[in-house]
């Protein structure tokens, strides 16, 4: 494995422009492709495909057909000192609605019905409008069949939802939808906009010159916009959900940028201590990228494990996330060591000599001789504040997307609200009942055990039998609180059923609950894989048994710390003010894709650093030197690399999408105490308290793993 980088470093040297002109065409040209990414995306992927919820669904889809009430509500309110009675307003909303099917056959299919007579839907006075006769709705039913097409259909449409004159607001499953899929769409320019200048600057001031400062952008850019065609080609087999392709574009942009960080300095560091170019080429490739191969498969193993979830929203992020880490990787090991060897001692033209100096490496040694002289007492008070910050965890909730991760104030939001107040009972999210069964009077019994369960804003209308499946009844309630559909869920699951009956149960709130059940499920063999494959990897990279579970143990420290100030802010609702949410339960899917990209770039950072450790040790120093050593050597690096993710993930938490801040503000405090509290305090203390136990192996795994390149002492130096 070790020989192998140093094969691929001469090879890439003597063919640079073979593999210059392969490597970056490819990556183009997967770019190319992937500029139409954003019409595949899906809005769906939510549930969990097997269960008990989603076969509802199908059973129910079957039976009576897909249920498009829910798919876009037009809400309409009455003229100042009218009703919506008058003849005048009546007819215009009439004339209005009747037009959308005529002008728009492609995408909206009919209107389901409304208040006022239609010529495509029912109107039914008492279920359309208010009692003051001051609000009515129409439901509007678009074409697609599947939630790509029917998403791509709303937005096609979605101007011709506009009525002048006449108070309208839009709501419905398809508005929500789309009002999610823009805010990420407005994301993702953000961080084009206003993150990769922000980069560019950072980066000349690390290396203090425009053309080293481009390398890693190039490699950024290169490594995102192949992603994107990749995932272009995943999302023909799959449903690909939207929320991909920014996370994607940020967990590329920064890692590809952090990968090319890394190998710069190193080659930079290789001329500066007398190397030709060619030999510090082969030198950056052999040290500072085969830490960059270990990292990246680290994090393409942790993001593997978030595919053991069926919830395609997490299997099309874990995908996108393997793709777009391993292009990083790729990408930083092929096109920046062939433009390494081209541009030779030229990587340091425009430089500003001023911005090229070292001189902190001593401020950053006499810091870390502190931490390993004081290593008990910095060890014991950092764990404990660790431990004070993961208390909030405690009261961590779980919950599903929903109109309130908008903004309070954003108008699809507030139409959503409106209506549900209004019209509590037209909820667009009730739970169902599907009864199947030849026997009418089960159904009616079910039906009635069914009205008896607690949490039900209204009882189950009386059963519905289906023209196409004579033996499948259904019936729909709303709830009191379908954020908090549990215990009803489960009654509805408990309650007796005569022997020639099955009872499905479906809707959002029961698919919410299964997705939960799903994730609980397979969360513990997800962290147990991830662990064992991570320190196994550990082990290659390193030699040791016992830093993999440090590792492990710091990062859980790590994680948990985080974890805690997520709930402490997100669900306890400290500075929701500030930051424009609403407190409530976090979407759980979205806590596994935390779990998983922190748990990655921990390791990604603690790699590197233990890379120069071992380095200096191989070197011929002490471990308690080695740490001093290579810590303050490798400090300005991994801050200056966890400075850049941090604007990266940071143009994201200016997002008005809730979970798009909750990976955001999760990313900057997981990257705040990794790189500072973890790397420069936690790891030293840990490390110099253990001692020559850090590399301790039995015999027999010792002769197992393939021997390392040699190091030579005078790359290491005390700064």
């Amino acid at each position: 494995m070790f020989i192998g980088f140093a094969l691929w470093a001469d090879f890439v040297v003597r063919r640079r422009l073979l593999v210059l002109g392969l490597v970056s065409a490819g990556l183009l040209a997967l770019g190319g492709y992937g500029l139409g990414l954003h019409e595949q995306l899906s809005s769906g992927g939510w549930d969990d495909p097997r269960s008990e919820s989603v076969r509802a669904a199908w059973l129910r889809e079957s039976a009576f057909g897909r249920d498009r009430a829910g798919d876009v509500i037009l809400l309409f309110r009455a003229p100042e000192g009218a009703t919506i009675d008058d003849p005048g307003f009546a007819a215009t909303v009439s004339g209005f609605l009747d037009s959308l099917p005529r002008e728009h056959p492609g995408e909206i299919s009919k209107v389901n019905g409304a208040y006022w007579p239609t010529e495509t839907g029912v109107a039914q006075r008492n279920v359309f409008g208010t009692a003051d006769r001051q609000y009515a709705f129409a439901s509007i039913a678009l074409t697609g069949d599947d939630e790509t097409a029917i998403m791509r259909d709303y937005r096609t449409v979605a101007g011709a939802f506009h009525l002048d004159g006449v108070d309208m607001q839009v709501a419905g499953g398809q508005a929500v939808g789309g009002a999610l899929n823009d805010t990420m769409v407005q994301d993702q320019l953000r961080m084009e906009l206003l993150a990769i200048p922000a980069v560019a600057v950072l980066l000349f001031f690390v290396f203090g010159g425009v053309v080293a400062a481009a390398l890693p952008l190039v490699i950024g850019a290169l490594t995102v916009l192949a992603a994107w065609g990749v995932m272009r080609v995943v999302a023909i087999g799959m449903d690909v959900n939207s929320f991909v392709s920014p996370v994607v574009s940020m967990i590329g942009l920064g890692l590809a940028v952090d990968y090319g960080l890394f190998i710069v300095s190193r080659f930079r560091e290789q001329l500066e201590a007398g190397d030709e170019v060619n030999d510090a080429v082969r030198r950056a490739v052999t040290t500072a990228g085969r830490t960059v191969g270990f990292s990246a498969i680290i994090v393409v193993a942790a993001s593997g494990g978030v595919l053991l979830f069926p919830q395609n929203f997490l299997r099309s992020f874990a995908i996108g996330a393997m793709v777009t880490v391993a292009l990083a990787a790729i990408t930083a090991l092929t096109v920046l060591p062939a433009l390494l060897t081209l541009l030779g001692r030229r990587v340091n033209l425009l430089g500003v000599s001023w911005f090229q100096g070292r001189g902190s490496g001593q401020r950053w040694y006499r810091l870390i001789s502190g931490v390993v002289k004081h290593r008990v007492a910095v060890l014991v008070s950092v764990c404990a504040g660790l431990l004070l910050l993961i208390a909030p965890i405690a009261d961590m909730s779980f919950g599903g997307i929903s109109e309130r991760f908008l903004p309070p104030d954003h108008p699809t939001r507030v139409a959503q609200e409106q209506f549900d107040e209004l019209f509590p009972q037209r909820r667009v999210d009730p739970v169902h009942l599907i009864i199947r069964t030849s026997d009418p009077t089960a159904a009616g019994a079910v039906w009635t055990a069914a009205n008896s369960v607690p949490g039900l804003a209204a009882p189950f209308g009386v059963p519905r039998r289906s023209t196409e499946l004579p033996d499948v009844f259904t019936t729909e309630a709303p709830l009191v609180d379908p954020h908090a559909a549990g215990p009803t869920v489960d009654a509805l699951r408990a309650i007796a059923v005569p022997d020639d009956a099955t009872v499905l149960v479906g809707g959002s709130p029961a698919i919410l609950r299964d997705s939960l059940r799903a994730l609980a499920d397979r969360l513990p063999l997800m962290l147990a894989i991830v662990l064992l494959t991570t320190s196994v990897l550990l082990w290659l990279a390193f030699g040791s048994v016992v830093l993999p579970l440090k590792v492990a143990l710091l990062n859980a420290l790590g994680l948990g710390a985080t974890l805690g100030i997520l709930t402490w802010v997100f669900i306890e609702g400290h500075g929701a003010g500030l930051l424009e949410f609403t407190p409530q339960p976090i979407m759980a899917l979205i806590l596994v894709v935390v779990i998983a990209v922190i748990y990655g770039l921990s390791t990604d950072y603690e790699v590197f650093l233990l890379s120069r450790i071992a380095e200096a040790r191989a070197a011929g120093l002490s471990t308690h030197e080695a740490i001093r050593t290579a810590t303050a050597e490798t400090a300005r690096i991994i801050t200056a690399a966890a400075l850049i993710l941090l604007v990266v993930v940071g143009a994201f938490a200016f997002s008005d999408l809730l979970m798009m801040k909750y990976i955001a503000y999760g990313m900057m405090a997981a990257l705040f105490i990794d790189a500072t509290i973890l790397r420069i305090l936690l790891v030293p203390a840990s490390m110099a308290v253990l001692g020559e136990w850090c590399w301790w192996a039995p015999r027999w795994l010792r002769r197992a793993r393939p021997a390392a390149p040699e190091s030579p002492a005078q790359h290491l130096v005390s700064q």
